[in-house]
């Protein structure tokens, strides 16, 4: 037996007892603390009236320290917690950079991609186009090119800017109007799913109104937004995908009504490679030439310059306006396409033979123009000064 709970049970040691209740600890208290710490040995002389008539014999007794502690395991399992989390919080961390990084680089492309043609479709040119030839042009100068009158890549630019613009501040922790990080996350699904449902709708119009026709920019946009959207599916997670899935079908749901009412009343596209069969047509030039439009055109005539388009090209007819009628009967316009066009028809050998990138296009002392362009720039590049 413990001597220390003996010492303070047996009715023997009664002095302890008094001398516990004199220092402030009860006899339960005492046993606890003894039982918890080594005892530390002093001697005290105790005097009882009620039982010794003369000084008490001298007695040994024990005090106990009276703090007894040890490190629990509740702090022993938050420490191992904390040391394990540090490390699972920087993977978490470095994993999500990754996703916005790659998120604003495929973004930045789009950006370079959609730039591009919007300059082209403000300036009237034609893209160059390293697949489908002229047919690419048609294509991307199409009524299908517009929304609403907006040009499609200027709407392009807008959303490849906002992914590319909102990645970056993810990953910089830097979101504008106190917007949380798991709101900017969800921000980016409902632009990309936006993305996404306008790229599936443009190439089912490629392959219904555009049949065997290759248009690579086209091709390389719907590869960029469905990339962006799985990547913000797969960044947000299947838990709150599944609480935000409504939303996302009637976000997909708007984009496709909007461009189905956007092109309700487009007829099919005549450049289409499929199954047509197009006659050939004139159309009627309607403007008057101006002073400066006439003698440009003799002298364009006089240098060899050579205009080569197609009859159903708009930008074509559009350039010869631009002359007006007296000065478009100058000009060395060179149809590719005279026969009209069916399935199967190729150009003529001029045109084959000048590597056309699109219509029209200008060949003026060896140096080849695409697209439509004013007269300001013909005169200077074949060397025409205007003395009226």
């Amino acid at each position: 037996m413990n001597p220390c709970v003996e010492l303070v049970t047996s009715p023997r040691n009664l002095g302890f007892k008094e001398m516990a209740s004199f220092t402030g600890l009860s006899a339960s208290q005492t046993q606890i603390l003894c039982r918890c710490s080594p005892p530390i040995s002093f001697t005290a002389s105790i005097s009882s009236p009620l039982h010794f008539k003369k000084q008490a014999p001298v007695r040994r007794l024990l005090v106990v320290p009276l703090k007894c502690s040890s490190p629990g395991p509740s702090q022993e399992t938050e420490s191992e917690a904390e040391t394990m989390s540090a490390p699972s919080s920087s993977v978490s961390l470095a994993s999500s950079n990754s996703t916005y990084n790659w998120r604003a680089g495929i973004g930045a492309v789009g950006l370079l991609e959609t730039a591009y043609l919007t300059y082209l479709k403000l300036s009237g040119s034609d893209a160059f186009c390293p697949l489908g030839g002229g047919s690419c042009g048609d294509v991307l100068n199409s009524d299908y090119a517009l929304v609403f009158g907006v040009p499609l890549p200027l709407l392009g630019l807008i959303a490849y800017g906002f992914v590319t613009t909102l990645s970056l501040q993810l990953t910089r922790k830097n979101l504008p109007l106190g917007i949380s990080e798991t709101d900017g996350r969800l921000l980016l699904l409902g632009s990309t799913t936006s993305m996404a449902a306008a790229s599936a709708y443009f190439l089912y119009i490629l392959s219904t109104q555009f049949a065997g026709t290759s248009c690579s920019y086209c091709l390389i946009s719907a590869l960029l937004s469905f990339s962006l959207f799985f990547i913000s599916l797969k960044d947000v997670g299947l838990q709150e995908v599944q609480k935000v899935v409504g939303l996302q079908v009637c976000i997909a749901s708007l984009v496709v009504a909007t461009l189905s009412t956007s092109y309700s009343n487009l007829p099919s596209a005549p450049s289409s490679t499929g199954n047509i069969n197009l006659p050939y047509f004139t159309t009627e030039i309607t403007t008057d030439s101006s002073p400066f439009a006439i003698p440009l055109a003799r002298h364009l005539h006089s240098v060899g310059a050579k205009m080569y388009g197609a009859f159903w090209c708009s930008h074509c007819q559009e350039q010869k306006q631009m002359f007006g009628r007296e000065a478009a009967k100058l000009l060395d316009y060179v149809e590719c396409f005279p026969e009209g066009y069916k399935t199967g028809t190729k150009m003529i050998k001029a045109c084959a033979d000048a590597n056309l990138e699109g219509f029209p296009t200008w060949v003026i002392n060896g140096q080849v123009l695409s697209g439509e362009m004013e007269l300001e720039k013909l005169a200077e590049v074949s060397g025409f000064e205007f003395s009226g």
